[in-house]
């Protein structure tokens, strides 16, 4: 009995260990993100150059989404990790081969045709779109249809590096994706001076050169890691049609994910011009926490929760437990900062240059309403990847169709209501579609927690942990308008750091009063 606590507590530690490196990896792609976020808003604002960049990037990622880190998580890795775990090195080299080469063939393909139909991609799915903003979405379009087909590569190596624990250098190698953006921007933005028209098609070509380098800075770490491996077509190698059976719904699931991000993007078109690169602004902000916990937690507990698929369902339950906990300390500060202080903190990171306050009041409005699902958003993404580590990933699938089904339903019944709302030159109509998504994004996590409370029993944060959390998000609130009043009068930098850091130590001070470990237990 001592034995299995022990080993209990150190797959927990192993787990959290390893979260700690897919969110430190995150968490360096992210600040990259935000500071080529930050540096484009100075330069683009909400001009018709920045919404036709938003659209130009969210088109071509379909293949990427279909493709890549998600669906290569839930396909690829529980096969490949549960055959390493087995000892079985050379199947594990077939099949690792064996998927590079369809991937490659298949998002080559996916790349050339995007790129050749690029005119007719955008009259499809960016219909509102007119006259100069579509002319510059065709021609940015043609340049990010291949880079996206080379970032399917790097979710391939995430794969297999996730496999063998090494987290870090994966989830960090998209610093080089955001640093050969941000240096086209320094470079020819603010040195040479370049004109906006000239300066988005350069980023363009710069987001394409730093795709190649997020994927070649992961090679040289998989030289010792794949044994037996060589490129190859070969549907017969082993996994590969299990792999194969997985893949399809996982895909039909990203499909409709990624369906649903293409038609919010078509809705958007047609809402009153600043739309389309408002939402992108107020998306990059909520989906950080979404990454680095959500998505953190889930990456790393993947791998782990494959190879002990053969336990019981209370160790599994137990470990899903857990995991959500950890999210869950993260998560809740998250969506009250937002909520509260998601002007201060919009206003830190993007208004300079070309962003206006009136942009920093129109994108709080869109993030406030996309924080309301945040929490169920997050946990999620742990719970889909707990379905994929016992072989199920149909569950997960039907579950994302009623929930795009249900954000597209609501939100464009909501968008064109609070379009009538103005902010200075904007209208709020984005507000719309975050209140369909996060509508969606509770019912998500209701389902799946119910499937498999069904598949694995009774799991979840452990009785009264959630009000301590609760009560510790409103303490450091409390805290947090205290800094507000203080620092509020300082320019945008100061005062968010003033209110975050008041908000922030109360929360760290709180939980341990209350006895909640940081990231899990208590």
């Amino acid at each position: 009995m001592t034995g299995n606590a022990e080993s209990g507590a150190s797959v927990g530690r192993d787990g959290r260990r390893s979260a700690a490196w897919v969110a430190a990896g995150i968490l360096a792609s992210r600040v990259a993100g935000l500071v080529r976020d930050v540096l484009f808003a100075f330069f683009f604002g909400s001009s018709v150059f920045a919404e036709a960049w938003r659209a130009a990037l969210r088109i071509p990622n379909v293949v990427q989404n279909l493709l890549g880190e998600g669906t290569l998580t839930a396909s690829f890795v529980p096969i490949y990790a549960e055959m390493l775990e087995r000892g079985e090195t050379e199947r594990a080299g077939r099949f690792a081969g064996a998927a590079f080469g369809i991937l490659t063939a298949v998002a080559g393909l996916l790349a050339v045709l995007g790129a050749s139909l690029a005119p007719l991609v955008v009259t499809v799915f960016a219909p509102g779109f007119e006259g100069q903003t579509r002319e510059v979405t065709v021609q940015l379009v043609r340049i990010l249809f291949p880079m996206t087909g080379v970032l399917v590569l790097s979710a391939w190596a995430l794969g297999i590096l996730n496999s063998h624990r090494r987290f870090f250098v994966s989830y960090v190698a998209p610093v080089l994706w955001n640093a050969a953006m941000i240096g086209t921007m320094v470079a020819l933005g603010w040195m040479w001076a370049f004109e906006a028209d000239d300066l988005i098609v350069a980023l363009g070509w710069g987001a394409l050169a730093g795709g190649v380098l997020q994927f070649g800075v992961q090679l040289p770490f998989l030289a010792g890691k794949l044994q037996h491996f060589r490129p190859s077509l070969d549907l017969r190698a082993p996994g590969v049609r299990e792999a194969i059976r997985n893949f399809v719904p996982v895909v039909s699931a990203r499909g409709v994910v990624s369906l649903s991000a293409l038609v919010e993007l078509q809705l958007a078109s047609f809402l009153a011009a600043g739309a389309v690169a408002i939402l992108g602004y107020a998306q990059r902000l909520y989906l950080l926490p979404i990454s680095l916990f959500g998505l953190a937690v889930a990456a790393a507990e993947l791998p782990e929760l494959s190879r002990q698929r053969g336990q019981a369902r209370e160790v599994l339950a137990g470990r899903v437990s857990e995991a959500l906990e950890r999210v869950a300390y993260f998560v809740i500060p998250s969506t009250l900062a937002y909520l509260l202080f998601g002007d201060v903190i919009t206003a830190a990171i993007y208004q300079r240059g070309e962003f206006a306050p009136v942009d920093t009041t129109a994108t709080y409005a869109v993030l406030a309403a996309y924080s309301l699902g945040l929490y169920a958003s997050a946990n999620s993404r742990m719970l889909s990847s707990a379905f994929y580590a016992v072989r199920d990933p149909r569950a997960p699938a039907r579950v994302a169709g009623v929930r795009v089904a249900v954000s597209l339903l609501v939100g464009g019944a909501l968008m064109f209501p609070f379009d009538a709302f103005e902010v200075g030159p904007l209208r709020l109509g984005a507000v719309g579609l975050g209140l369909g998504t996060s509508l969606a994004a509770w019912l998500e996590y209701v389902l799946l927690r119910r499937k498999l409370g069904r598949a694995l029993g009774p799991h979840g944060m452990a009785r009264g942990r959630l009000p301590r959390l609760l009560a510790a998000g409103l303490l450091a609130t409390a805290a947090g308008y205290g800094g507000e009043l203080l620092f509020g009068d300082l320019n945008p930098v100061l005062a968010a750091a003033g209110t975050l850091l008041s908000f922030g130590a109360v929360y760290l001070a709180a939980t341990r009063l209350l006895g909640l470990r940081l990231g899990g237990g208590g």
